[in-house]
């Protein structure tokens, strides 16, 4: 009788996993019902109920979490050595992995995930998305070196420092005030951006901030070089804004930061986006590639070795296995090149340039 309740609950899941993928397979409606429809209400709620504390409830839940697995995965162990498994356990146990599976796939869809399926950034902005010849490529990289250069030496001209982690949270939430003057649906209310706790095991897994779609904060590692941080920070909050893909919270972090009054904002942010093109010029003409990267500033490029030595005094052996398995999650969402999802940027900034003619 407990297994047939058990059987009934795990299908009710799987309508409801069903009825979720079939209400989100459509952009537009998606884009209209629940991206700007119910989503910013939901977001805006969960920003409220966890933005004024110091911390990340988020983290803390990761936390807890990861040591119920481990946890449960050693009194199962028990259980198999001690000879008191049972076929009947077996089928117990493996509803009851189900169900989990299924609930958290639920509630991941519900507060966020569909976000995954919406038109986007693109739509609203009317850009024409496609491919992009390597002489628009070469155009934005010139841009993108410019830019890079011209901040970094102002950063320097002013003596500019980099500020500390709450400067940084608070003035990325001035940069989207600045932004959502032109684009008013990029407005962000109640900040809830947080410190990472885990910031320290991020460095060995490879990333800089990530979003928490069940507390709705945004966390930033403040443990990687501080030019790195501001963007870092627009693009999480991008993410908790509803852009759910890669490309296009890095497509947003740069709108807001670039609107940024702040030097190192506009630095932080023009780095990033021209070591992406650079790369992805790389792929289709290694020579200009290594042209317009021989042209950085000495400053910057100090700047980009700092970054390379803190990674590789960072290495691991587990971190190959997390790209690996975080790219299949990103393939799984409507971003089939994974982790190079992020490099796709490149295709919404020279969109935009076609369009406003100015980056």
């Amino acid at each position: 009788m407990r297994n047939k309740k058990k059987w009934i609950i795990t299908a009710i899941l799987l309508i409801i996993v069903l009825f979720i993928r079939l209400i989100s397979s459509n952009p537009a409606l998606t884009e209209r019902y629940y991206s700007t429809g119910i989503y910013p209400y939901l977001s805006a709620f969960f920003r409220w109920l966890f933005g004024w504390l110091p911390f990340s409830i988020g983290d803390i839940l990761y936390g807890v979490t990861g040591a119920w697995i481990l946890w449960k995965l050693w009194t199962d162990i028990k259980i198999l050595f001690t000879g008191k498994f049972t076929m009947q356990l077996l089928v117990k146990k493996s509803l009851g992995t189900i169900d989990v599976v299924l609930i958290i796939y639920i509630t991941f869809n519900l507060l966020w995930g569909i976000n995954y399926n919406r038109q986007g950034i693109a739509t609203q902005l009317g850009l024409t998305m496609g491919k992009y010849s390597t002489e628009e490529l070469k155009i934005v990289n010139s841009i993108l070196l410019q830019k890079v250069n011209e901040t970094k030496s102002a950063v320097v001209r002013r003596g500019d420092t980099i500020f500390n982690k709450k400067e940084i949270f608070n003035r990325s939430v001035a940069a989207y005030d600045e932004v959502s003057k032109k684009f008013p649906f990029l407005q962000y209310h109640q900040q809830s951006i947080k410190t990472s706790m885990w910031g320290w095991l991020g460095n060995y897994m490879g990333f800089n901030g990530y979003y928490n779609p069940f507390t709705g904060e945004a966390q930033v590692n403040t443990t990687v070089p501080k030019f790195l941080q501001p963007y870092t920070t627009c693009h999480e909050m991008a993410h908790q804004l509803g852009y759910a893909k890669e490309n296009e919270a890095n497509f947003i972090g740069y709108l807001s930061a670039s609107a940024s009054k702040d030097t190192v904002f506009l630095y932080s942010v023009y780095l990033d986006l021209f070591l992406y093109a650079d790369r992805n010029l790389y792929a289709v003409d290694s020579s200009a590639a290594k042209s317009f990267a021989r042209q950085l500033l000495p400053a910057v490029k100090a700047d980009i070795q700092q970054w390379r030595k803190f990674n590789l005094s960072h290495q691991s052996l587990v971190e190959p296995a997390i790209r690996w398995m975080y790219g299949k999650y990103l393939e799984s969402n409507q971003q089939p090149s994974g982790v190079l999802s992020y490099d796709e940027v490149t295709a919404f900034l020279i969109a935009y340039y076609r369009k406003f003619d100015t980056l």
